[in-house]
């Protein structure tokens, strides 16, 4: 199979022609890794990526990183290092100016959404005639789309949460006198056992009243009978990307109840169900984002609890679990085969509980395709869905 990065970063290069852009410039973070397949954490030393409009790509890097990098399949990449005691800044210059980016000129360069102020001084200082824009005007494009193997990865990745949702929906009230966090443990240990790598986020747990924090933090409250539990999890998988890395992430939700529901729950849940699968139905090519949340947002205002949907439906997922498109109201960005992100509304009643449920979701030519399949109903070991 041959490697994705040539060919990424060419539509880069075609990117930066349709903007009428010079350069785009990414450093260590999701945009490197998806250019290049070379994943490393950000830091002081200036490693920095320079994709010209004209001539090949250059990677400034500290010397120590040279072996990894001369390893990439990416045949026309340029690779200059800089020992530590260097003046890194120097070497960025003569890199700009081999492609006739020297001072005094006027150009647009994009650099990465996330460049640490640092580099971006540096650069500022080095074009102080250039106009910046952000990398994300070109890169956007090509990364919400994903390709076959980006798509295999997150197939996988929902495959394995939707084991481990079954495990854990399995357990009923067994689950009744543990801690959240106890939970939220035997959930991270079954995903590495499924064969996922780290969790993708903070694993949650929320279980009775907690539930109705959309973004509560798994503590040590004890499982009581009767609690409804949300539980939204997920682990990274690498793809299968010769002579690169790429992790790609699972993200489900399930909202769950040991022993009995209490007063409307059921209602509640089938509520958040219809929602969603209102949401999912309205997918197709050429529907804005923002239709989709209020195809979601529809369902839930009409049964009387629409000031309890509290965030948007959904969020793209690739490089990142949370990336464009943002299924929210608003958004006028029309869908394309191979957009990949969540769709979850949920229901928070303050005090009492809340219902979520997550899919992920890709489009295809005509709908979509969900990435999980696990049961969305509320039953536990202990019920009979």
């Amino acid at each position: 199979m041959k490697p994705p990065y040539e060919d990424r970063l060419e539509a880069c290069r075609l990117g930066l022609e349709r903007v009428d852009a010079d350069l785009c410039v990414t450093f260590p973070g999701p945009n490197l890794t998806y250019l290049t397949g070379f994943a490393e954490s950000p830091s002081e030393r200036h490693l920095l990526l320079f994709v010209p409009r004209a001539g090949d790509p250059t990677i400034v890097a500290p010397e120590m990183y040279a072996a990894q990098l001369e390893s990439l399949p990416i045949a026309d990449l340029a690779i200059e290092t800089w020992a530590d005691d260097d003046d890194p800044v120097v070497l960025v210059e003569r890199v700009l100016e081999d492609y006739g980016l020297e001072t005094g000129r006027s150009r647009t360069v994009l650099l990465d959404d996330r460049l640490w102020e640092t580099f971006s001084q540096d650069l500022r200082s080095v074009l102080p005639e250039a106009s910046f824009g952000l990398a994300s005007a070109v890169l956007e494009d090509l990364r919400v789309r994903k390709d076959a193997v980006e798509l295999e990865a997150l197939r996988r990745a929902g495959a394995i949460a939707d084991r481990v949702s079954l495990e854990i929906r399995s357990r009923g009230t067994d689950l009744v006198g543990a801690t959240e966090a106890a939970v939220a443990a035997e959930i991270e240990r079954l995903l590495a056992a499924e064969g996922g790598g780290e969790p993708a986020f903070e694993t949650v747990v929320a279980s009775g009243p907690n539930g109705a924090r959309p973004h509560h933090h798994t503590g040590d409250r004890e499982i009581q009978h009767g609690d409804p539990i949300v539980l939204d999890f997920g682990a990274f998988v690498e793809a299968d990307l010769p002579g690169g890395t790429g992790r790609y992430p699972g993200d489900q939700t399930r909202t769950i109840v040991v022993g009995d529901p209490p007063e409307e729950y059921e209602r509640v849940h089938e509520v958040v169900a219809a929602a969603q699968a209102a949401a999912v139905e309205a997918i197709e090519p050429g529907v804005t984002a923002g239709a989709i949340d209020a195809a979601a947002r529809e369902v839930v205002a009409d049964a009387g609890y629409g000031d309890a949907f509290v965030h948007r439906t959904g969020h793209g997922v690739g490089l990142e679990v949370h990336e464009p498109p943002y299924v929210v109201a608003g958004n006028d960005r029309e869908l394309e085969p191979g957009m990949v992100f969540s769709v979850e509304p949920g229901v928070y009643l303050e005090g009492r509980f809340g219902v979520r449920i997550e899919d992920l979701v890709v489009v295809t030519e005509d709908g979509a395709e969900r990435l999980n399949d696990s049961p969305r109903g509320w039953e536990s070991g202990d019920h009979e869905p």
